[in-house]
């Protein structure tokens, strides 16, 4: 028999609330990820996962909830915490590697403060695909920066974001979310665009005068990478908040 699943989303603030109820084996995990994944694209300062609902068919499938925990820690770094009330579902979450990488209570209140006392600090501003925007993210660099106390990353942290917008202008040519968001000992800069074409660097030859921004950013940063968001993809890099 096939199972049948819900995820239910409130997008309220600070704390985005997914209910998932219903059977989980290995078949609906594919809609649960959809949905987690969906949710973190939005990038809310926190998400809860509700399992109140929720009967676990397959033990191996609450994996699911590991690997979008380990999907935000790159981008969008956001907080996952799983409210699990009931001993079936907390028992599987104990014995896989689930527990290892995302926060697990018995109650849900309790969850969204953990959540919410999780919450790292970001700075955000839309931008159209201008030259200026590069300009605009500089200066929103130079603002968290100064704000966040970190002069040494200022330079750095200026150049690959305005290489992460200037490849937006160049190439997708869509308006912008870009994100400077703060996680010790990371900075993680983000830029959002509605072109669901991957971000690859170039191969210049040696006397191109362009095709070198990417590469650049993957020289400066300390891991970098391209992810689906909503229909288009978050381009992110992480450079070291000191």
């Amino acid at each position: 028999m096939t199972s049948r699943i819900t995820c239910d989303v409130d997008d309220g603030t600070p704390v985005t609330v997914v209910r998932v109820a219903g059977g989980l084996d290995l078949t609906t995990t594919r809609q649960v990820y959809a949905v987690l994944e969906r949710c973190l694209s939005a990038q809310p300062d926190a998400l809860v996962v509700d399992l109140t609902g929720l009967t676990v068919h397959e033990p191996l499938a609450v994996a699911v909830f590991a690997a979008a925990a380990r999907r935000a820690q790159g981008w969008p770094v956001v907080p996952l915490v799983i409210c699990a009330p009931h001993p079936h579902p907390a028992t599987s979450l104990a014995a896989s590697t689930a527990v290892r990488v995302v926060p697990v209570r018995h109650d849900c209140d309790e969850a969204a403060r953990v959540a919410d006392a999780s919450a790292v600090p970001r700075m955000r501003v839309r931008l159209e695909p201008v030259a200026a925007a590069c300009r605009r993210a500089r200066e929103l660099v130079a603002d968290a920066c100064a704000r966040w106390d970190l002069p040494a990353a200022v330079e750095p942290a200026s150049v690959v974001l305005s290489e992460l917008v200037g490849n937006v202008v160049r190439h997708a040519g869509t308006p912008m979310q870009v994100t400077v968001t703060l996680r010790r000992p990371w900075l993680h800069l983000t830029v959002v665009d509605g072109s669901p074409a991957a971000a690859e660097p170039g191969r210049p030859g040696e006397h191109d005068e362009g095709g070198r921004g990417l590469l650049l950013v993957r020289e400066l940063a300390a891991r970098w990478g391209s992810a689906p968001a909503g229909d288009g993809k978050a381009v992110w890099a992480t450079l070291p908040a000191n």
